[in-house]
Protein backbone atom coordinates (compact mmCIF):
# COMPACT_ATOMS: atom_id res chain seq x y z
CA UNK A 1 0.00 0.00 0.00
CA UNK A 2 2.46 2.67 -1.31
CA UNK A 3 1.19 6.89 -1.72
CA UNK A 4 0.91 6.40 -5.73
CA UNK A 5 -1.27 3.66 -5.08
CA UNK A 6 -3.41 6.31 -2.85
CA UNK A 7 -2.86 8.99 -5.39
CA UNK A 8 -4.10 6.64 -8.25
CA UNK A 9 -7.37 5.64 -6.52
CA UNK A 10 -7.87 9.51 -5.97
CA UNK A 11 -8.48 9.45 -9.87
CA UNK A 12 -6.10 12.55 -10.54
CA UNK A 13 -6.90 13.01 -14.20
CA UNK A 14 -10.81 13.99 -13.10
CA UNK A 15 -10.24 15.96 -10.46
CA UNK A 16 -10.40 19.15 -12.22
CA UNK A 17 -14.28 18.22 -12.37
CA UNK A 18 -13.54 19.79 -8.63
CA UNK A 19 -11.86 23.08 -9.42
CA UNK A 20 -14.12 24.55 -12.35
CA UNK A 21 -17.01 25.33 -10.33
CA UNK A 22 -15.37 27.53 -8.18
CA UNK A 23 -12.92 29.04 -10.24
CA UNK A 24 -16.16 30.12 -12.32
CA UNK A 25 -18.27 31.02 -9.28
CA UNK A 26 -15.20 33.17 -7.53
CA UNK A 27 -14.53 34.54 -11.33
CA UNK A 28 -18.17 35.84 -11.31
CA UNK A 29 -17.62 36.80 -7.70
CA UNK A 30 -14.74 38.90 -8.62
CA UNK A 31 -16.65 40.97 -11.64
CA UNK A 32 -19.30 41.94 -8.80
CA UNK A 33 -16.73 43.33 -6.41
CA UNK A 34 -17.68 39.63 -3.92
CA UNK A 35 -14.39 37.94 -4.64
CA UNK A 36 -13.69 36.16 -0.63
CA UNK A 37 -10.29 34.42 -1.49
CA UNK A 38 -10.29 32.13 2.01
CA UNK A 39 -14.09 31.51 1.06
CA UNK A 40 -13.37 30.29 -2.35
CA UNK A 41 -10.19 28.21 -1.09
CA UNK A 42 -12.63 26.38 1.47
CA UNK A 43 -15.39 25.72 -1.23
CA UNK A 44 -12.15 24.62 -3.47
CA UNK A 45 -11.20 21.93 -0.79
CA UNK A 46 -15.05 20.56 -0.03
CA UNK A 47 -15.28 20.33 -3.88
CA UNK A 48 -11.84 18.21 -4.30
CA UNK A 49 -12.11 16.28 -0.84
CA UNK A 50 -15.55 15.30 -1.71
CA UNK A 51 -14.75 13.93 -5.46
CA UNK A 52 -12.00 12.03 -3.81
CA UNK A 53 -13.90 10.47 -1.67
CA UNK A 54 -16.55 9.80 -4.47
CA UNK A 55 -13.91 8.48 -6.48
CA UNK A 56 -13.06 6.19 -3.00
CA UNK A 57 -16.54 4.95 -2.65
CA UNK A 58 -16.43 3.88 -6.05
CA UNK A 59 -13.54 1.81 -5.78
CA UNK A 60 -14.63 0.03 -2.91
CA UNK A 61 -18.43 -0.37 -3.70
CA UNK A 62 -17.73 -1.18 -7.73
CA UNK A 63 -15.55 -3.96 -5.68
CA UNK A 64 -18.06 -5.31 -3.45
CA UNK A 65 -20.72 -5.34 -6.19
CA UNK A 66 -18.13 -6.74 -8.27
CA UNK A 67 -18.71 -4.72 -10.98
CA UNK A 68 -14.24 -4.12 -11.47
CA UNK A 69 -12.80 -7.80 -12.74
CA UNK A 70 -10.27 -9.07 -14.98
CA UNK A 71 -11.75 -7.72 -18.26
CA UNK A 72 -12.12 -4.48 -17.35
CA UNK A 73 -10.54 -1.98 -19.84
CA UNK A 74 -9.97 1.56 -17.50
CA UNK A 75 -7.39 1.84 -15.09
CA UNK A 76 -6.81 -0.41 -12.60
CA UNK A 77 -8.75 0.03 -9.79
CA UNK A 78 -7.00 -0.16 -6.57
CA UNK A 79 -9.53 -2.38 -4.16
CA UNK A 80 -9.75 -5.05 -7.23
CA UNK A 81 -6.06 -4.84 -8.18
CA UNK A 82 -4.99 -5.91 -4.39
CA UNK A 83 -3.10 -2.51 -3.75
CA UNK A 84 -5.27 -1.59 -1.18
CA UNK A 85 -7.81 -3.42 1.36
CA UNK A 86 -10.98 -2.84 1.03
CA UNK A 87 -11.71 -1.54 4.64
CA UNK A 88 -8.65 0.67 4.00
CA UNK A 89 -10.66 1.92 0.64
CA UNK A 90 -14.05 2.35 3.10
CA UNK A 91 -11.41 3.83 5.62
CA UNK A 92 -10.45 6.01 3.30
CA UNK A 93 -13.55 7.56 2.17
CA UNK A 94 -14.94 7.77 5.23
CA UNK A 95 -12.04 9.89 6.45
CA UNK A 96 -12.11 12.03 3.54
CA UNK A 97 -15.74 12.84 3.95
CA UNK A 98 -15.04 14.16 7.54
CA UNK A 99 -12.20 15.82 6.13
CA UNK A 100 -14.25 17.90 3.26
CA UNK A 101 -16.67 18.66 6.12
CA UNK A 102 -14.77 19.68 8.66
CA UNK A 103 -13.82 22.99 5.43
CA UNK A 104 -17.20 22.80 4.82
CA UNK A 105 -17.65 24.04 8.43
CA UNK A 106 -15.77 27.22 7.64
CA UNK A 107 -18.27 28.45 5.04
CA UNK A 108 -20.79 28.58 7.88
CA UNK A 109 -19.51 31.94 8.94
CA UNK A 110 -19.76 33.14 5.14
CA UNK A 111 -23.34 31.63 4.48
CA UNK A 112 -24.80 30.96 7.55
CA UNK A 113 -25.96 27.31 8.97
CA UNK A 114 -28.36 26.61 6.33
CA UNK A 115 -25.25 25.66 4.71
CA UNK A 116 -25.08 22.82 7.03
CA UNK A 117 -27.92 21.62 5.40
CA UNK A 118 -26.55 21.95 1.91
CA UNK A 119 -23.24 20.03 2.42
CA UNK A 120 -24.86 17.40 4.22
CA UNK A 121 -27.48 16.88 1.40
CA UNK A 122 -23.69 16.91 -0.89
CA UNK A 123 -22.90 14.32 1.19
CA UNK A 124 -25.47 11.98 1.06
CA UNK A 125 -25.16 12.24 -2.35
CA UNK A 126 -21.95 10.81 -2.56
CA UNK A 127 -22.52 8.17 -0.97
CA UNK A 128 -26.01 7.33 -2.68
CA UNK A 129 -23.41 7.58 -6.03
CA UNK A 130 -22.06 3.89 -5.70
CA UNK A 131 -24.21 2.87 -2.40
CA UNK A 132 -27.36 2.35 -0.97
CA UNK A 133 -30.49 0.13 -2.16
CA UNK A 134 -30.71 2.30 -5.19
CA UNK A 135 -26.93 3.45 -6.13
CA UNK A 136 -27.20 6.66 -8.73
CA UNK A 137 -24.48 4.95 -10.82
CA UNK A 138 -25.81 1.68 -11.24
CA UNK A 139 -29.74 3.47 -12.57
CA UNK A 140 -28.57 5.66 -15.02
CA UNK A 141 -28.49 8.82 -12.73
CA UNK A 142 -24.64 9.56 -12.99
CA UNK A 143 -24.69 12.03 -15.69
CA UNK A 144 -27.60 13.85 -13.56
CA UNK A 145 -25.74 13.68 -10.69
CA UNK A 146 -22.64 15.03 -12.06
CA UNK A 147 -24.54 18.20 -13.58
CA UNK A 148 -26.25 18.98 -10.55
CA UNK A 149 -23.30 18.55 -7.88
CA UNK A 150 -20.20 19.13 -9.79
CA UNK A 151 -22.14 22.06 -11.77
CA UNK A 152 -25.33 23.47 -10.20
CA UNK A 153 -24.84 23.10 -6.31
CA UNK A 154 -21.09 23.43 -6.80
CA UNK A 155 -21.18 26.73 -8.50
CA UNK A 156 -24.26 28.41 -7.44
CA UNK A 157 -23.01 27.91 -3.96
CA UNK A 158 -19.26 29.01 -4.30
CA UNK A 159 -21.20 32.31 -5.52
CA UNK A 160 -23.38 32.00 -3.20
CA UNK A 161 -20.41 32.14 0.35
CA UNK A 162 -18.89 35.16 -1.55
CA UNK A 163 -21.77 37.26 -2.74
CA UNK A 164 -24.70 35.80 -0.41
CA UNK A 165 -26.96 36.02 -3.58
CA UNK A 166 -28.40 33.69 -5.74
CA UNK A 167 -28.13 34.68 -9.26
CA UNK A 168 -29.22 33.32 -12.73
CA UNK A 169 -26.46 33.93 -13.79
CA UNK A 170 -24.81 31.72 -11.62
CA UNK A 171 -27.22 29.18 -12.08
CA UNK A 172 -26.60 29.44 -15.60
CA UNK A 173 -22.74 29.40 -15.14
CA UNK A 174 -23.68 26.01 -12.91
CA UNK A 175 -25.27 24.13 -15.52
CA UNK A 176 -22.91 24.87 -18.39
CA UNK A 177 -20.24 23.56 -16.16
CA UNK A 178 -22.09 20.65 -14.94
CA UNK A 179 -23.03 19.81 -18.50
CA UNK A 180 -19.25 19.79 -19.68
CA UNK A 181 -18.21 18.15 -16.48
CA UNK A 182 -20.71 15.52 -17.11
CA UNK A 183 -18.74 14.80 -20.06
CA UNK A 184 -15.71 12.87 -18.60
CA UNK A 185 -18.59 10.34 -16.96
CA UNK A 186 -19.81 10.00 -20.25
CA UNK A 187 -16.57 8.91 -21.94
CA UNK A 188 -15.85 6.69 -18.59
CA UNK A 189 -19.14 5.22 -19.66
CA UNK A 190 -18.52 4.84 -22.97
CA UNK A 191 -15.12 3.14 -22.42
CA UNK A 192 -16.94 0.49 -20.01
CA UNK A 193 -19.93 0.09 -21.97
CA UNK A 194 -19.16 -3.96 -22.22
CA UNK A 195 -18.34 -4.50 -18.49
CA UNK A 196 -20.98 -2.71 -17.37
CA UNK A 197 -23.14 -4.79 -19.09
CA UNK A 198 -22.30 -7.66 -18.07
CA UNK A 199 -22.39 -6.22 -14.31
CA UNK A 200 -26.08 -5.12 -14.48
CA UNK A 201 -24.76 -1.49 -14.16
CA UNK A 202 -27.64 0.34 -16.00
CA UNK A 203 -25.64 3.71 -17.21
CA UNK A 204 -26.97 5.48 -19.66
CA UNK A 205 -24.94 4.30 -22.42
CA UNK A 206 -26.10 0.70 -21.61
CA UNK A 207 -29.37 1.71 -21.77
CA UNK A 208 -29.14 3.97 -24.72
CA UNK A 209 -26.03 2.60 -26.24
CA UNK A 210 -22.90 3.98 -27.66
CA UNK A 211 -24.44 6.24 -30.58
CA UNK A 212 -26.25 7.92 -27.73
CA UNK A 213 -22.88 8.40 -26.30
CA UNK A 214 -21.53 9.57 -28.85
CA UNK A 215 -24.60 12.59 -29.71
CA UNK A 216 -25.03 13.07 -25.57
CA UNK A 217 -20.81 14.49 -25.37
CA UNK A 218 -21.38 16.30 -28.29
CA UNK A 219 -24.82 18.30 -27.56
CA UNK A 220 -23.34 18.57 -23.98
CA UNK A 221 -20.49 20.83 -24.87
CA UNK A 222 -22.88 22.49 -27.64
CA UNK A 223 -25.27 23.27 -25.38
CA UNK A 224 -23.04 24.94 -22.60
CA UNK A 225 -21.56 27.03 -25.05
CA UNK A 226 -24.77 28.73 -26.12
CA UNK A 227 -25.72 28.92 -22.42
CA UNK A 228 -22.81 31.00 -21.79
CA UNK A 229 -24.22 33.86 -24.44
CA UNK A 230 -26.69 34.23 -22.75
CA UNK A 231 -24.63 35.92 -19.72
CA UNK A 232 -22.20 37.34 -21.69
CA UNK A 233 -24.06 38.46 -24.31
CA UNK A 234 -23.44 42.33 -23.27
CA UNK A 235 -20.40 42.65 -24.31
CA UNK A 236 -19.74 40.72 -27.99
CA UNK A 237 -15.97 39.21 -27.07
CA UNK A 238 -16.86 37.94 -24.11
CA UNK A 239 -20.01 36.12 -25.66
CA UNK A 240 -17.91 34.65 -27.91
CA UNK A 241 -14.85 33.76 -26.13
CA UNK A 242 -16.49 30.53 -24.67
CA UNK A 243 -16.64 29.46 -28.18
CA UNK A 244 -13.30 28.92 -28.62
CA UNK A 245 -13.83 25.52 -26.24
CA UNK A 246 -15.75 24.03 -29.07
CA UNK A 247 -12.60 23.72 -31.29
CA UNK A 248 -11.07 20.94 -28.86
CA UNK A 249 -14.46 19.43 -27.90
CA UNK A 250 -14.94 18.73 -32.07
CA UNK A 251 -11.94 16.98 -32.30
CA UNK A 252 -12.60 14.86 -28.93
CA UNK A 253 -15.80 14.12 -30.40
CA UNK A 254 -14.41 12.97 -33.40
CA UNK A 255 -12.13 10.70 -31.48
CA UNK A 256 -14.66 9.19 -29.70
CA UNK A 257 -16.95 8.08 -32.01
CA UNK A 258 -14.15 6.49 -34.20
CA UNK A 259 -12.74 4.00 -31.45
CA UNK A 260 -13.55 1.65 -28.26
CA UNK A 261 -9.78 0.90 -27.74
CA UNK A 262 -9.77 1.35 -23.91
CA UNK A 263 -6.08 2.72 -23.83
CA UNK A 264 -7.61 5.25 -26.39
CA UNK A 265 -10.34 6.39 -24.39
CA UNK A 266 -8.55 6.57 -21.20
CA UNK A 267 -6.56 9.03 -23.07
CA UNK A 268 -9.59 10.65 -24.43
CA UNK A 269 -11.04 10.75 -20.87
CA UNK A 270 -8.51 12.67 -19.49
CA UNK A 271 -8.34 14.82 -22.42
CA UNK A 272 -12.07 15.44 -21.49
CA UNK A 273 -10.69 16.67 -18.50
CA UNK A 274 -8.41 19.27 -19.52
CA UNK A 275 -10.67 20.61 -22.06
CA UNK A 276 -13.14 21.42 -18.79
CA UNK A 277 -10.58 22.99 -17.75
CA UNK A 278 -10.17 25.10 -20.85
CA UNK A 279 -13.60 25.96 -20.75
CA UNK A 280 -14.02 27.00 -17.25
CA UNK A 281 -10.62 29.20 -18.07
CA UNK A 282 -12.71 30.85 -20.61
CA UNK A 283 -15.61 31.44 -19.21
CA UNK A 284 -13.96 33.04 -16.26
CA UNK A 285 -11.98 35.75 -18.03
CA UNK A 286 -15.37 35.91 -20.10
CA UNK A 287 -17.45 36.92 -16.86
CA UNK A 288 -14.52 39.36 -15.22
CA UNK A 289 -14.72 41.03 -19.25
CA UNK A 290 -18.16 41.39 -19.78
Amino acid sequence: MSAKHWILAARPKTLLAGVVPVMVASALAFAEDAFEPLAAFLCLMFSLLSQIASNFGNDYYDFIKKTDDETRIGPARAVASGWVSPTAMRNAMLFTIVLACAFGLGLVCYGGWKLVAVGAFCVLALVAYSAGPYPLSYNALGDLFVLVFFGVVAVVFSYYVQSLMITFDALICGVSVGLVATNILVVNNYRDYDNDKRCGKRTTIVLFGRKFGTHFYLANGVVACVLCMFICVGNFVAALLPLLYLVPHFSLWRKLKSTTDGKILNNLLAQTSLNLFFFGLLLSISLICR
